[in-house]
């Protein structure tokens, strides 16, 4: 990857589209082999650098947690030329240090969603195991710390996030729990996101807003909508920021193997896989792989 490629796309909720730097071009409607994604592309430029959004629950927010279609939202970032994927969700924390309003870069998942949502974009004649060791991209998380900078937060550069399947919200039993197993915060959208930039060969990082202390804080009230309603409208703000400074350090060439993730994990052989099996995945193979047809 070099700079002449470097594609920012950024999924995440509808709110970050009100960047007052961002110029929209036009609105994309895809279709993708795996459904249509959960609401149009929209194409513009920062300062002049060309970024796509998406969002994520779809305009207005509709669809849940498990109803995105995370494979198409993926695909369709892919298709229009993303090399690195910023994810910015909403989380709540299960750190006294980590406050509502505070951001964190997590460097670590654990998955706690029911196997519901569809967490591969191969199978049906094509295995892949691609490495998962470090589901966000360390290089690209280094240039959203930078850009985090100056915001207006407070900023956590590290934590692991438990991805829950939703839509309630912990009962206080799994609050604890995660907290037991080491976690820093909770969300809903890391995966299979995390999972499917990487078989799409995108870096990937998430910026995670803290909206709230989850139900484990004896100090405080359970999580209600409302309450992280209101912490959302000042971190949105800090989001579009962090986008906004991000555009300004694409140009530094990427130091990590994302790119080529798929070169050593596609273990069915060139030949026995068939073209029918390919076609869906074809964008994903380019460059990853030597087939026949």
């Amino acid at each position: 990857m070099n700079s002449d490629t470097t594609v920012l796309g950024v999924i995440g909720g509808s709110g970050l589209y009100g960047i007052p730097e961002f110029e929209v071009i036009e609105e994309i409607e895809l279709d993708t082999p795996f459904g249509r994604p959960s609401s149009p592309v929209v194409r513009g430029r920062i300062k002049g650098r060309e970024l796509f959004f998406l969002a994520r629950h779809g305009k207005g927010h509709v669809l849940t947690p498990t109803e995105v279609p995370y494979r198409a939202n993926v695909y369709a970032l892919k298709s229009v030329g993303v090399t690195r994927l910023l994810s910015v969700s909403a989380v709540g924390s299960l750190r006294e240090e980590i406050e509502p309003g505070h951001l964190v870069l997590p460097d670590q998942i654990i998955d706690r969603t029911r196997g519901v949502r569809p967490a591969t974009f191969f199978g049906n004649g094509i295995v892949v195991h691609v490495a998962l060791a470090d589901p966000f991209c360390s290089d690209f998380r280094s240039m959203v710390r930078e850009a985090t900078k100056n915001c207006g937060a407070t900023v956590h550069y590290d934590g692991t996030l438990v991805c829950m399947e939703g839509p309630q919200f912990s009962t206080r039993a799994e609050s604890f729990m995660y907290r037991d197993l080491g976690a820093n915060l909770v969300g809903m959208t890391a995966l299979p996101e995390a999972k499917l930039a990487r078989e799409a060969s995108m870096c990937y990082a998430t910026l995670a807003l803290a909206t709230d202390y989850d139900c484990w804080h004896d100090g405080h009230d359970s999580v209600t909508v409302e309450a992280v309603m209101q912490v959302m409208e000042g971190n949105a703000e800090r989001a579009r920021k962090t986008v906004v400074k991000l555009a300004d350090l694409l140009d530094a060439p990427a130091q990590c193997s994302c790119a080529s993730s798929l070169q050593y994990a596609v273990v069915t052989q060139p030949d026995a896989i068939t073209k029918e099996a390919a076609e869906p995945v074809s964008l994903l193979l380019e460059g990853q792989i030597e087939l026949d047809f």
